[in-house]
């Protein structure tokens, strides 16, 4: 899929997509939304996240603290749709703008990652700005309830089970805590 990088020519000015990762094999990602042109959030993503984000044109990026390929909005359901992915001259930074309809981005539930503005022209104390006032209540519900089942396990289940179903380590759990 992706070009060998043989020249700055062929990297600059070619038609051919050569990316540079970087030595853990990342290279970063900024997402914006297609409507509001706001900043989302930033991400980085893998060979294999730039590769499935190409072929089914939703967004696909690398966890770092999970060390995971990660499918934006598989848990909460705000798949990120790409309308349009770009790369930068020395193809070693990519832009992808995405249609999240009216979901969020952020996992603590904003719609963009950047909600806080950072004052300037001051020595100390810096008291962040928040921008956005509301989360999205369907995205911290969502991410709630999948903490809940991806944390849940035999100690868990053996202290309350007679709450929960026998059940709890298959996958019909989830189909009985709904």
């Amino acid at each position: 899929m992706f070009k060998k990088r043989t020249s700055i020519k062929q990297v600059e000015e070619g038609k051919y997509l050569s990316p540079k990762f970087n030595r853990e094999g990342l290279i970063p990602v900024i997402t914006t939304d297609y409507k509001t042109k706001e900043v989302l959030m930033h991400g980085f993503m893998n060979k294999l996240a730039l590769q499935k984000t190409i072929e089914t044109g939703e967004a696909f990026y690398w966890s770092r603290s999970r060390k995971a390929l990660w499918h934006k909005g598989a848990t909460s359901g705000f798949i990120q749709k790409v309308k349009d992915i770009r790369i930068d001259d020395d193809q070693d930074s990519v832009w992808i703008t995405v249609d999240i309809g009216r979901g969020a981005s952020c996992h603590v539930g904003y719609r963009s990652c950047f909600y806080r503005s950072v004052p300037t022209k001051t020595k100390k104390n810096i008291k962040l700005k928040f921008k956005e006032k509301k989360k999205n209540l369907n995205l911290i519900l969502s991410i709630k309830d999948n903490q809940i089942l991806q944390n849940y396990n035999d100690k868990y289940c053996k202290r309350l089970g007679a709450f929960w179903p026998k059940n709890c380590k298959t996958k019909n759990f989830k189909k009985s805590y709904q």
